[in-house]
């Protein structure tokens, strides 16, 4: 029933679902589901032993779609944690992982921080606009991968640059299958421009209501997201849909996050900022911290449930 809801158009034959070693497992007859629920329950009673959160299990469906139908949302949800390599694998038109990028010197040596140069970026199609910048899909030519950049003008010094460059390199630290890629940046007179992963579903923002069973698994993506970066000592400070990025894989990850605090100190000063998803802490002027981010994050949940921002009047 839940599948018919989400592709009401299409003829589910089968789905899938993944064991413990990311493999992908076919489901057709009452014999196999049994097998599957066992093996959710199994799971179920480690994550209790071990005070672990409970994942839901996601599955794929396999159907048969007629001709120019697609699921309205556009979204497959993947809420496991995953290996490094399910993380490389779930994004097919991208550069690779972090994980990956870590253990390859060739890889590292091209796209360290200061090494990624406008030279080597082919800029094709705008994705986006927000945050006082323009969100590009590019192609990167030594590598021959798609990614997206962000270039954002600047009114700041060289040493302001310089402080942005080394603060930024906390990025290279980030190692979550919720949290988007970063590949380098670089500075062209006082524009920066930040290279990261491609997500080819886009950002949250364009789909309008989401069903609930499916915004539920988007709710744990995101908050694994959050608190990674908050184990980290980073506040994301503009929580919203527009910066949740899903692709067509089914993962969800978070991006723009604010790692520099001189870039977002810099950003704010020259551009005007939306605040319909601050904190009222923020807003005022006060100091603030994570509940900040959690005021935000159930902002963004209402309207992604709504389908309509929750207050209307603050637009």
């Amino acid at each position: 029933d839940v599948i018919g809801q989400v592709l009401p158009d299409a003829t589910t034959t089968a789905f899938e679902y993944e064991d413990e070693d990311g493999d992908r497992i076919t489901v057709r007859s009452d014999e196999e589901m049994k097998a599957m629920l066992s093996y959710y329950y199994s799971t179920i009673m480690e994550q209790q032993v071990n005070g672990q959160l409970i994942e839901p299990l996601q599955i794929y469906p396999r159907a048969c779609k007629p001709p120019g139908k697609r699921n309205i949302h556009g979204l497959k949800v993947n809420t496991r944690a995953g290996s490094a390599n399910n993380s490389t694998s779930a994004v097919s038109d991208s550069l690779p992982s972090n994980s990956l990028k870590k253990s390859s010197a060739e890889l590292k040596k091209i796209l360290a921080n200061g090494q990624m140069n406008e030279q080597d970026i082919r800029y094709r199609d705008i994705l986006g606009h927000g945050n006082g910048g323009t969100v590009y899909k590019a192609y990167h030519v030594p590598s021959g991968k798609t990614l997206a950049v962000k270039v954002i003008p600047l009114d700041i010094t060289l040493e302001l640059q310089k402080q942005i460059m080394s603060e930024l390199e906390i990025l290279y630290k980030c190692d979550s299958s919720y949290i988007i890629g970063f590949y380098g940046a670089f500075f062209v007179e006082n524009r920066i421009s930040l290279c990261t992963e491609f997500m080819d579903g886009g950002s949250l923002d364009v789909y309008r209501k989401i069903p609930e069973h499916v915004l539920g698994r988007i709710a744990v993506a995101v908050v694994k997201g959050l608190t990674y970066l908050w184990s980290l000592k980073i506040l994301h400070r503009d929580v919203k849909p527009s910066n949740m990025l899903v692709n067509t894989r089914g993962q969800v990850k978070l991006c723009d996050f604010g790692v520099s605090t001189q870039l977002v100190n810099s950003i704010a000063k020259t551009y005007v900022g939306t605040n319909a998803y601050m904190a009222p802490e923020r807003i005022s002027g006060e100091q603030y911290g994570i509940h900040s981010d959690v005021w935000s994050l159930g902002i963004s949940f209402m309207e992604l449930a709504l389908g309509r921002f929750p207050y209307p009047q603050v637009r």
